[in-house]
C-alpha cells in the first residue's frame, strides 16, 4: 500500500489502520496475535489501541489493559515495523484520579501503557475524551513533559472538534508546547456530522484517523431487511454498539450497495474507499476479526470511487449544512 502523511509529523501511515478494541473477547490473545502479523505483513505499518480496550467485556470504568498487553506480545519483535498509537482519559477504575487528563492520570498510565506494549517510546499518544474538569493547558504541560522524557513522540486528540483542536494549537503556539499532529473521530458515510472539520484539519497539517468507517459493521452488507443478524456478527454478540436496524436505514444500506455493486466492488470496500477520499484523510482504524476481513480493508485502498457517484452518495447520506460562500462559491 502506498503510505500517507500523518497530517505533517513527517510520519508516513498505511491508508488502514489496524483497530484492536476487539482484541481480547471476541478475538482472544492467539487470534490477535495472528491478526497483527498478517496485517503488519500485508503492509500495515499502523496499529491503534487503548489503555482501556479489552473487547466485549469492556464496562464504562473497568481496568482495561487487555488489548494493550496482546499489542505488547505481538510487536515486540516488529517493534521497528510499527507506527504504534494508544490513548488516554476513559475510566479506568472508580476513584477521581482513574479518569481524566490531569496530570497525574496522564503519566500515571503512560507508564502503565508503556510496561503492557512492551515498549520504552509511543509513537502518538492520543487524549481519548475532552475532560471538562481539567484545564487544556494542565493536560498540554503534561503532554510537554511526555514528550520531554522520550516516552511519547507525538500526540493526538480523539473527540475533539475543530474548536478544540484550534484551542489546542494556539496553546502550543503560545507556550512552546508539542502540537497536535491528529485527530480521531467517529466517521462514515452513515455518521458526517464532523465533516465540515475535515477542513479546518487539513488547513492547519492534522491528519485525520476516522473510527467507525463501517459504521460497527453496517456498511458491509452483512445485515438484511427482515432478517435477524448473522451468527457472530456484532449485532448478535453486542446489540448495544451498533446502530438501530429500522426501514429507513435499510433504505439506505441498500441504496449504498447498489452503488457499490455498479462499481463492481464490495459495500465495505466501496465505503472504505469513499472515506479516504474526503479531506485530511491520512488512515481508517478498522476491527477486524478475521483475516479475509484485513485482506479486503487494505484492498479498498486502491479503489476509486467514479465521480458520478459523489452527488449520489450526498443524496442518499446527506453532509451536515454549512454556511454557503457568497464570494467565492
Amino acid at each position: 500500500m502506498p503510505l500517507r502523511p500523518l497530517g505533517s509529523s513527517g510520519l508516513l501511515v498505511s491508508p488502514i489502520c489496524l483497530g484492536t478494541m476487539t482484541f481480547g473477547t471476541p478475538v482472544g490473545e492467539q487470534d490477535a496475535i495472528r491478526l497483527t502479523h498478517a496485517a503488519i505483513d500485508l503492509g500495515i505499518n499502523f496499529i491503534d489501541t487503548a489503555n482501556v480496550y479489552e473487547g466485549y467485556a469492556r464496562y464504562l470504568g473497568s481496568p482495561g489493559g487487555v488489548a494493550e498487553e496482546i499489542v505488547g506480545k505481538a510487536i515486540r519483535d516488529r517493534r521497528d515495523r510499527v507506527i504504534l498509537a494508544t490513548k488516554v482519559a476513559a475510566p479506568v477504575g472508580p476513584g477521581p484520579q482513574d479518569r481524566g487528563l490531569s496530570a497525574v492520570h496522564i503519566l500515571r498510565e503512560l507508564d502503565r501503557s508503556l510496561k503492557r506494549l512492551q515498549t520504552d517510546v509511543i509513537d502518538l499518544y492520543l487524549i481519548h475524551w475532552p475532560d471538562k474538569h481539567v484545564p487544556l493547558e494542565v493536560t498540554l504541560r503534561a503532554i510537554d513533559s511526555a514528550v520531554r522524557q522520550g516516552k511519547i513522540r507525538y500526540f493526538g486528540a480523539s473527540n475533539h472538534s475543530a474548536w478544540q483542536l484550534c484551542e489546542m494549537l494556539w496553546l502550543a503556539d503560545r507556550n512552546l508546547w508539542p502540537r497536535v499532529i491528529s485527530s480521531q473521530i467517529p466517521f462514515s458515510l452513515l455518521r458526517r456530522e464532523m465533516q465540515n472539520d475535515l477542513l479546518f484539519c487539513q488547513q492547519h497539517g492534522l491528519g485525520v484517523t476516522p473510527y467507525q468507517s463501517l459504521q460497527g459493521g453496517l456498511l458491509t452488507g452483512k445485515y438484511r431487511r427482515g432478517q435477524p443478524p448473522p451468527a457472530n456478527s456484532r449485532a448478535a454478540e453486542k446489540p448495544d454498539w451498533i446502530w438501530k436496524q429500522d426501514n429507513a436505514m435499510f433504505d439506505r444500506l441498500e441504496a449504498i450497495e447498489s452503488l457499490a455493486a455498479e462499481a463492481g466492488v464490495s459495500m465495505s470496500q466501496y465505503s472504505l474507499a469513499w472515506t479516504l477520499m474526503q479531506p485530511a484523510m491520512s488512515s481508517l482504524i478498522v476491527g477486524v476479526k478475521l483475516f479475509e476481513q484485513v485482506q479486503a480493508a487494505v484492498a479498498a485502498a486502491d479503489i476509486v470511487i467514479p465521480p458520478g457517484h459523489i452527488p449520489k452518495l450526498d443524496a442518499i447520506c446527506p453532509p451536515p449544512w454549512r454556511q454557503p460562500d457568497p464570494v467565492r462559491g
